[in-house]
């Protein structure tokens, strides 16, 4: 979780916190503090020795603070998250099962939108529930500005394939360069929510000038997908193979 410690975020951070106390299966957490006092951490994450920090000297912006915290992950699988959402109760259960169970790359969920009077209204991505190969995801997000295929917060998978496809290292919209995950392995996409998409003043999609750059962040990101799944099309089909290299050039096995 990359985080910035705002005062108006710090409830819903403990929140998020108390949402992981109540998974069934063990878990850490690795805040990312983005150029903050550290000392503004709420006292259960701070007490809990499930969560570590890392403290950075400045602010980077999530981006960037997400891939550095990625360094220290030390789990199998990872799941990143914003400060102000929460998880459902059976999270991380429900699809560490299935990866473990189906020796797949990934496994998602559908998402919630958590709303200020504690209701939530289920938000269902265009991509359909099952099994997906490598690259199929992507064919359901055809243009920019259509709904993104699935919810990024929802993905649970294998940390070696998230460190091949981080964050895109942009301003905003940078949640949807991690879809490119599904790109790289098959994966498992449940019909059950596992996450909770806070709504709130606060939130980046409610500034004033969100809209000025998100549709060239949208752009960046669909093209880094579309180009990664085809690029691993292309190599698994063999379009590559018996093509020099570059002279002087050497390729490491």
């Amino acid at each position: 979780m990359a985080t910035q410690l705002r005062p108006d975020r710090l409830n819903y951070l403990a929140a998020m916190h108390a949402s992981l106390d109540r998974q069934s299966v063990p878990w850490e957490a690795i805040v990312s503090i983005d150029g903050a006092d550290p000392g503004r951490l709420p006292e259960p994450l701070a007490a809990d020795p499930r969560v570590r920090t890392l403290v950075l000297p400045r602010a980077v912006g999530a981006a960037c603070a997400r891939n550095l915290a990625l360094n220290e992950v030390r789990t199998e699988y990872v799941n990143w998250a914003d400060d102000d959402d929460e998880f459902t109760d059976d999270a991380m259960a429900v699809r560490l099962h299935t990866l473990e169970e189906k020796g797949v790359g990934w496994c998602a969920g559908y998402s919630q939108d958590l709303h200020p009077d504690g209701t939530t209204t289920l938000w269902q991505c265009p991509a359909p529930p099952g099994r997906h190969e490598a690259g199929d995801v992507w064919t359901y997000w055809r243009d920019p500005a259509d709904t993104i295929p699935l919810g990024p917060t929802t993905l649970l998978a294998r940390t070696d394939l998230v460190r091949a496809a981080p964050m895109g290292g942009l301003v905003q919209g940078e949640d949807y360069c991690a879809l490119a995950v599904t790109c790289l392995a098959p994966g498992i996409l449940l019909p059950v929510p596992v996450y909770r998409y806070r709504k709130h003043a606060g939130q980046m999609t409610q500034q004033s000038r969100y809209g000025e750059l998100e549709g060239a962040a949208r752009r960046h990101a669909w093209n880094f997908g579309r180009s990664l799944r085809t690029t691993v099309l292309d190599l698994r089909g063999g379009r590559w193979a018996g093509i020099p290299s570059p002279a002087g050039a050497r390729l490491a096995e």
